[in-house]
């Protein structure tokens, strides 16, 4: 037929192929773009792509350019399952609709990168050493096997938790040794990857084999991963409905943990699950925080949190009480103010649910993807308490990019007053009552005075504030060397945006200053799991691989509760 001299399966390939013999002889396709394979010969030195084809192969594609003239190619014995192993494939869904409702050409545009460009660099980390990316056979060849696992031990600040952790016992009650009043506890925060999010951004896993994408792969790594590190709190993020109702919640039961689950709003069928063992803790309030407001423009994305009040099990002050949140913030890196909003809204919710009987706060974790990279503004306001927004771009709130497309300044105030949550990040109802409790005296106050105070209050409403003490458990950068930490890792970046924050005591060495001292107690940090770097992530081939089955590495923290 038409094309007569091609061999017959590849003639299958295609029914629009027009050759084109020109002085380089290569076989090209003419037809549009579709979500296909493409030659690895495309994409940056470091990128291997030994994966099977796509189902729904299709068009831009060509011959690369190192076949000799046609005649030798026709006698090559040539088939295409010799070259499977150089390309990559995208799942069939086509869409590859992003997160953040972003169209596919947006999220391109956005990282300032084609499809052929290298994984972005995160710039806004200073003195950020450039690190090299070993392929999948520079990895074998290292490692003699694709079963290579990623090295992670625990860093210790009280040797008191490194004997106690020792010779522990996994499954063991909480240790007696010492004062009755001493609670120890463990909180990871992990974002398991959801199925439905991985199909839709399957651009971003083009180094993965196909089989390790599997959700029927996938799962018994992730709850491999859960038993091993044992914690007593889980946070998680992105967890798929149907997932969670038909096997993850009854897996983690039999674990002992009891689950609090709160799905997205919107169509994107996940959420945000927390987990506790019922030995450590019992429950005392579930909250879960929505978002999305029909009424509110900004607000029109689905992304949610739940915040737990847990009663600890042990015997001391019947009133103990911890708080725990969990979040999933909006991906899109040009709308800081929706960040922004979103936090506020979470923050409110826990300064709703933490209070105690005397006034003050209970200890606080709040675990989640934030979307946000170390040293944004995002995350200093978390942890110092305060923010002046006034002449912030809403593309720099996050500081996922280095060249931020979103130049727009954000208005003052950030959300509407119909929201019904103050500067200061909690429920105006309840900022009302308390100032009509503490202002009773005022009453006769002058007129002058009380417009006086009016306008003061709007010249700081660019000002936001926060009344935690918070810290972080990770410092994000290696010591020795100034190297980034790395939460998350494929194909686009290796970046930090998972934390846990809490509510640090006095006497704690990560104690940020400044915070008003208004909490029962506090959180004592016994040890963390150590994080790696973008390097060591690329020697197993990046995230997911064989044994680490999301894209998020798990967040794990050991804790003391301090009683006041």
């Amino acid at each position: 037929g038409r094309h007569s001299m091609l061999p017959r399966h590849v003639q299958r390939l295609g029914r629009d192929w027009i050759t084109h013999w020109n002085g380089s002889q290569i076989l090209a396709l003419n037809s549009p773009v579709s979500s296909c394979m493409r030659w690895a010969g495309h994409y940056p030195p470091w990128a291997s792509f030994p994966l099977p084809i796509s189902a729904d192969f299709s068009a831009n594609w060509r011959f690369p350019q190192f076949f000799g003239p046609w005649r030798q190619f026709q006698n090559s014995n040539w088939h295409l399952d010799n070259y499977t192993q150089s390309c990559c494939f995208h799942l069939p869904n086509p869409s590859m609709k992003s997160e953040g409702e972003e169209p596919l050409t947006k999220k391109r545009k956005l990282s300032g990168q084609d499809d052929t460009s290298a994984p972005e660099q995160q710039t806004d980390l200073s003195n950020q050493k450039e690190v090299s990316c070993l392929s999948v056979t520079q990895n074998e060849e290292k490692h003699g096997s694709k079963k290579g696992t990623i090295k992670r031990h625990w860093e210790y600040f009280c040797q008191q938790s490194k004997t106690m952790k020792t010779t522990k016992i996994k499954g063991s009650d909480q240790s007696s040794t010492g004062s009755e009043a001493t609670f120890d506890f463990t909180v990871m925060s992990y974002n398991i990857l959801s199925q439905n999010l991985l199909e839709d951004n399957s651009h971003l896993y083009r180094h993965c084999r196909q089989r390790l994408l599997f959700w029927t792969y996938r799962f018994p790594n992730i709850l491999q991963e859960i038993k091993e590190l044992d914690a007593d709190v889980l946070c998680l993020q992105e967890v798929q409905e149907d997932h969670y109702r038909t096997e993850i919640k009854s897996s983690l039961e039999s674990l002992g943990y009891h689950c609090e689950y709160k799905m997205r709003t919107g169509r994107k069928p996940d959420g945000c699950a927390i987990c506790f063992k019922t030995s450590k803790f019992s429950l005392i309030s579930s909250n879960p925080v929505e978002f999305f407001r029909h009424d509110i423009p900004l607000l029109d994305r689905d992304n949610v949190g739940l915040v737990l009040l847990l009663q600890p099990r042990f015997h001391c002050k019947a009133s103990a009480a911890i708080c725990i949140a969990n979040t999933h913030l909006l991906y899109n890196p040009r709308r800081g103010d929706i960040k922004l909003t979103q936090l506020a809204m979470l923050l409110a919710e826990i300064a709703s649910v933490a209070p105690q009987k005397d006034g003050s706060f209970c200890p606080i974790i709040i675990c989640g993807d934030f979307n946000s990279v170390p040293g944004s503004p995002l995350y200093r306001f978390i942890k110092e308490g305060k923010l002046n927004y006034e002449g912030l771009a809403i593309g720099k709130v996050s500081g996922q990019e280095q060249f931020p497309r979103g130049q727009r300044i954000l208005s003052i105030p950030i959300w509407p007053k119909k929201l019904g949550i103050s500067q200061n990040c909690v429920y105006e109802i309840k900022q009302q009552q308390k100032e009509e409790n503490a202002g009773e005296k005022l009453e006769t106050a002058k007129p002058d005075n009380t417009q006086e105070i009016v306008i003061a209050s709007e010249k700081s409403s660019s000002k936001l504030r926060h009344h935690f003490k918070l810290s972080s458990v990770y410092s994000h950068y290696f010591p020795e060397t100034g190297i980034p930490e790395v939460t998350t890792c494929h194909s686009r970046s290796a970046v930090t945006v998972d934390y846990i924050f809490y509510s640090a005591a006095n006497d704690d060495t990560a104690d940020q200053p400044g915070a008003e001292d208004s909490f029962c107690g506090g959180l004592k940090l016994l040890g963390r799991l150590a994080l790696v770097t973008e390097k060591d992530l690329w020697t197993v081939n990046g995230l997911p691989n064989e044994n680490n089955s999301s894209d998020h590495l798990p967040l794990l923290a050991e804790f003391r509760l301090i009683e006041r």
